[in-house]
């Protein structure tokens, strides 16, 4: 019979197993990485994880990430102001920036509409998107473009044709990214090529 796992350690590995990606046996790896590691390591770790929840937050125009309240990219004055890109997280933003291809604005919805998990609009940061369109277009300088970069999956297409019916009034077109990413792919894991193809590729929706 095994012998139980210390609680410390039950509750490190059960932490790790909750992360996405990380299952049972990986959870165990890190964590007797940590106990075999130096101090300084653990502390590092440590640190790094408070560091996280207390200085990083999100930027209050377009929903990515930030160390400050407006984002480096919303505060840019060299940014398109008249094009946005809707994604589903933070890690497509940093995604499409390594292409240097999108010039304009971002919008991040931190998700994708799912019936099937219980996900529905208003748990996105959607009508945060449709409120800039409509400021926008009050204030005479309207988006002339919105990109739809969600992912090619089935809820990222039908997060599109949502967003699409609901800003196609206010906004001056909006635009798909093109199929240069594989069904079912997620963004943050396409390369810089087939990322600008598919930019280069966007159309009409």
């Amino acid at each position: 019979m095994a012998a139980p796992l210390i609680e410390p350690v039950a509750r490190l590995i059960e932490a790790f197993a909750r992360l996405p990606g990380i299952g049972p046996k990986t959870a165990s790896r890190l964590t007797f990485h940590l106990l075999r590691a130096p101090e300084t390591e653990a502390r590092a770790l440590a640190a790094a994880l408070i560091a996280v929840r207390e200085q990083v937050v999100f930027c209050e125009r377009c929903f990515n990430i930030s160390d400050r309240p407006v984002c480096s990219i919303c505060s840019d004055p060299r940014r398109d102001v008249t094009r946005i890109c809707v994604v589903e997280e933070p890690l497509d933003v940093l995604a499409l920036e390594r292409t240097s291809e999108f010039k304009g604005l971002y919008h991040v919805l931190h998700g994708a509409i799912s019936p099937i998990d219980g996900v529905g609009p208003d748990r996105l940061k959607i009508r945060q998107l449709i409120e800039r369109a409509e400021e926008a277009q009050r204030s005479g300088e309207r988006f002339e473009e919105v990109v739809i970069a969600t992912n090619p999956t089935l809820e990222g297409e039908a997060t599109a044709m949502y967003l699409a019916e609901r800003l196609e009034s206010i906004v001056g077109s909006v635009t798909r990214i093109a199929r240069g990413l594989p069904v079912g792919g997620d963004l943050e894991y396409a390369d810089e090529v087939t990322l600008i193809r598919a930019l280069q590729g966007r159309r009409a929706m």
